[in-house]
């Protein structure tokens, strides 16, 4: 496999295999409905005459909302690994180091226990922002003044996801009738996908992007070393700030609506380096787009591999991740030794 080749035609290729999974993600479910059916209903849409059948709430209000949430949810994703690698200067790294997820994870199940009664559905999804976000923060606050910035911030957050760890744990036992529902949930899925979710996640998404698109430059010289960096212009700490912004911001939405779905951005940005370097230029769409392919590939296999039942995502995306990251620490460790 070579190491480094032109992304020409990688780039065009995880778009087709996006488009094709979303043709594919429309035409299978429970509900068996005809190609022919599908593209009339979507033809309709678009010209302003939905029908008002069950076939066309099926595809219009409940596969396509969550083909997109998928898609926009896994180049989060995606997105957010590339800048929490860079962070902390490890290929090795995700999101979830930082305690973002699990930040997130207990404002989300404080809210399914207590709050939605009285805040509504928004409850989950503020609750769940709020807490990711206050967890970025903490740790944030704690790291700020170390000179090993990255360093300091993966310590704090190694603590903060202990401590949500344990706060999950503490809900679950006093989640009473809602145990099902509350497990359910933190294993990730996208069984309650709306339209809401995607307005919501999409900017997210997009501002994440362009900002990584521009900061691409300066990460690539990041790479040299903070000392080397600084020396080329670069202002390090500033960097370093909008790196943990994107991943705290992109991470802490897409948990609020999806749960707790590991691996993407942990796979798919190492992946992708081994392809075409650490050109972030390079990187940064080429891990959105292979983001979105992997989170939707993973969803539709979640809602047919066991129909008319569904499998949580996150067990998906975990069976497939855990193998791939297990094949990076041997390849890592050289001549097929283990760490």
């Amino acid at each position: 496999m070579p190491h480094h080749f032109s992304p020409r035609f990688l780039l065009p290729t995880l778009l087709l295999g996006i488009a094709l999974g979303s043709i594919a993600a429309l035409l299978v479910g429970g509900a068996e409905l005809v190609p022919r059916q599908v593209f009339s209903i979507l033809g309709q849409a678009v010209v302003g005459r939905a029908g008002d059948d069950a076939a066309s709430h099926i595809v219009l209000d409940i596969r396509t909302p969550r083909i997109l949430l998928a898609i926009v949810i896994g180049a989060g994703m995606g997105l957010a690994g590339v800048a929490s690698q860079t962070l902390f200067h490890n290929p090795l790294a995700s999101p979830y180091v930082l305690g973002v997820s699990n930040g997130s994870a207990v404002g989300a199940v404080a809210a399914m226990l207590w709050a939605t009664p009285w805040l509504g559905q928004t409850a989950v999804p503020a609750m769940s922002m709020a807490g990711g976000l206050l967890t970025s923060a903490i740790v944030f606050g704690m790291a700020r003044r170390s000179d090993r910035f990255g360093h300091s911030l993966l310590l704090a957050g190694i603590a903060l996801n202990a401590l949500g760890s344990a706060l999950t744990a503490a809900a679950i036992f006093l989640a009473g009738e809602r145990l099902q529902t509350l497990v359910f949930w933190l294993m990730g899925g996208l069984w309650q996908a709306a339209w809401r979710d995607v307005a919501l996640v999409l900017p997210v998404t997009a501002v994440a992007f362009v900002t990584l698109i521009l900061l691409a430059p300066a990460m690539n010289v990041a790479l040299v070393g903070r000392r080397s960096a600084g020396d080329l212009g670069v202002h390090v700490r500033r960097l370093q700030i909008t790196l943990l912004l994107v991943v705290s911001i992109t991470t802490s939405v897409a948990v609020a609506v999806s749960g707790v779905i590991g691996f993407v951005g942990l796979i798919v940005p190492h992946l992708l380096r081994l392809f075409v370097g650490a050109d972030h230029r390079r990187l940064v769409p080429l891990s959105a787009a292979g983001g979105a392919l992997l989170l939707l590939l993973s969803d539709t296999l979640a809602r047919t591999v066991a129909a008319p039942a569904e499998v949580p995502v996150g067990i998906i995306t975990a069976l497939v991740g855990a193998p791939v990251f297990l094949w990076f620490l041997r390849r890592r460790s050289g001549h097929g030794a283990w760490l």
